[in-house]
């Protein structure tokens, strides 16, 4: 039998507890701090929720008036998918630049800078990091959010950000369990299938989670992918078999298991986001994240309601939505008392190294490191006066979303005054050299291994123009071309930097 507890069921608060919604807007909605002070324990932000840190502190302060152990998180990866600088781009680069430097003391100190920021703008939770292992090149949503193809890579630089993270008092939440990198579908849009034998998942998927939960990740996410040796009936997020049997019983995970957004169409489409929230607490999920795309009040009701019916009906015991809702308080009370002890400045193990103290520019000079320059055969002269930079922009994937700039012609402009630029979408180049003129060109691609008009367009403006400078910012597995090539390792605002600095000669 339920209790009251300040006018709301014990059933009914612990129904509210589990969930981690969004809304819009940058200050919180009446209905929203309703339903905080009725039980509802997280809420989630997106770019649309934040405008400034000075702002998204004021609405972390608003959250927190209604209720001091609110969990505030975020999905902040850096590099290609940042929320806090949605409309600049990052300052950090993401986890394929880290990955390719392969210094797991810099991955820790850009972690750790990232946790400052969030930490001093009232977010304790962070939707990362990513630990797939991006073992297929194909992947049209993990790709540079991977550390990259080698298992034991991923492994130790998932560590090193877990690390950096938790160290000054942001929960870390280590993502797609057990392993997005082999898909060549996005979950977003359908449901992804891996079909590899169980002992290639322990030795590729499984290795940098395994770590994650030795090194104490205080949370981790579950992927909307079926992997037909573990169960070929039910994604992750859905599977016992998954996320009780392999994580909670074989890992011996005994954080928060949080899910990837329910309204993704890998669920969604199939269970429909009512019955799949029930599922995923059955199956030993913790918290319901929604609010990526839905993010009204009803929407949190209809799932409250629905986990509700399901204790009421026998579907779901209630024994495992009391758990569920107990670690998700247990993570609050975690983040509560590294804010009570002073925060991210003041956290055990916040003491860092030269040259990364709050304030440094970590990001930058992460950024650089990762370049790697390809000289062609002629001796390259580096540009002086303002050349014309041609974007060749691939659809943005939903988890990078088309709301953040990337390239580098804001960047080159600051240092080339006059610089110009235009966006292309298909392989003919006469575009491009009409507007160009006698400038020197500077073609910017994104994954160009996976869009043969990409390579095509590149092919034909070096051919044209041989003194053309290509700069890849996505994987780099396209052959080198150009009078240098540069391979940025990542979209995010400081990648585009560095490489405006190689391209005017100021690095080699």
């Amino acid at each position: 039998m339920t209790t009251l507890v300040h006018g709301t069921d014990t059933l009914t608060r612990d129904a509210l507890t589990v969930l981690q919604p969004g809304f819009v807007g940058t200050i919180a909605p009446d209905w929203l701090l309703r339903r905080i002070g009725e039980g509802l324990s997280s809420v989630g932000l997106f770019g649309r929720n934040i405008v400034s840190p000075e702002q998204l502190t004021a609405l972390t302060a608003q959250l927190r008036a209604e209720r001091d152990d609110v969990l505030v998180a975020i999905d902040e990866e850096g590099g290609d998918v940042t929320r806090l600088e949605v409309k600049q781009g990052s300052s950090f680069p993401g986890n394929y630049a880290l990955g390719s430097v392969d210094d797991v003391e810099l991955t820790r100190a850009v972690a750790r800078e990232l946790g400052r920021r969030l930490a001093r703008c009232g977010v304790d939770l962070n939707w990362a990091p990513s630990a797939d292992v991006n073992s297929n090149a194909e992947n049209p949503v993990i790709g540079v959010r991977s550390f990259g193809p080698d298992p034991d890579l991923v492994a130790r630089h998932t560590v090193a950000y877990v690390d950096g993270l938790q160290g000054v008092g942001v929960a870390a939440c280590t993502k797609h369990f057990p392993g997005h990198g082999d898909t060549n579908v996005d979950s977003h849009d359908a449901l992804p299938r891996i079909d590899v034998d169980l002992a290639t998942l322990h030795a590729r998927e499984l290795v940098p989670f395994r770590a994650a939960v030795a090194a104490g990740t205080k949370a981790v996410m579950s992927a909307h992918i079926l992997l037909s040796a573990l169960d070929p009936h039910r994604p992750a997020t859905l599977s016992p078999q998954i996320l009780t049997g392999l994580l909670r019983q074989e890992l011996g995970f005994e954080g928060l298991i949080v899910t990837d957004g329910m309204e993704m169409q890998a669920v969604a489409a199939t269970y429909g986001i009512e019955r799949g929230s029930v599922l995923a607490i059955a199956a030993g999920a913790d918290a319901i994240c929604v609010g990526g795309g839905l993010c009204d009040e009803g929407t949190v009701l209809r799932l409250r309601d629905a986990l509700v019916n399901a204790v009421r009906t026998g579907e779901l015991p209630e024994e495992r939505l009391a758990d569920a809702a107990a670690r998700v308080r247990a993570l609050a009370a975690w983040t509560q008392s590294h804010r009570a002890r002073g925060g991210a400045e003041t956290v055990p193990g916040a003491a860092v190294q030269e040259g990364t103290a709050p304030g440094a520019d970590i990001g930058l000079v992460a950024a650089r490191r990762a370049l790697k320059v390809t000289r062609g055969e002629r001796p390259y002269t580096p540009m002086t006066s303002a050349p014309y930079v041609a974007s060749f922009t691939p659809v943005a994937n939903f988890a990078v979303g088309d709301e953040t700039p990337w390239g580098i012609a804001a960047e080159l402009g600051r240092l080339l005054p006059g610089t110009e630029t235009g966006s292309y979408a298909d392989s003919s180049v006469d575009a491009v050299l009409a507007a160009a003129g006698d400038r020197r060109i500077v073609a910017v691609v994104r994954d160009a291994h996976r869009h043969p008009w990409m390579t095509e367009a590149l092919d034909s403006l070096v051919a044209a123009r041989p003194d053309t400078v290509v700069v890849e910012m996505g994987l780099n597995e396209a052959e080198p071309r150009g009078a240098l090539h540069i391979a940025t390792h990542g979209a995010a605002r400081v990648c585009g930097r560095a490489a405006a600095e190689a391209v005017v000669g100021t690095v080699s």
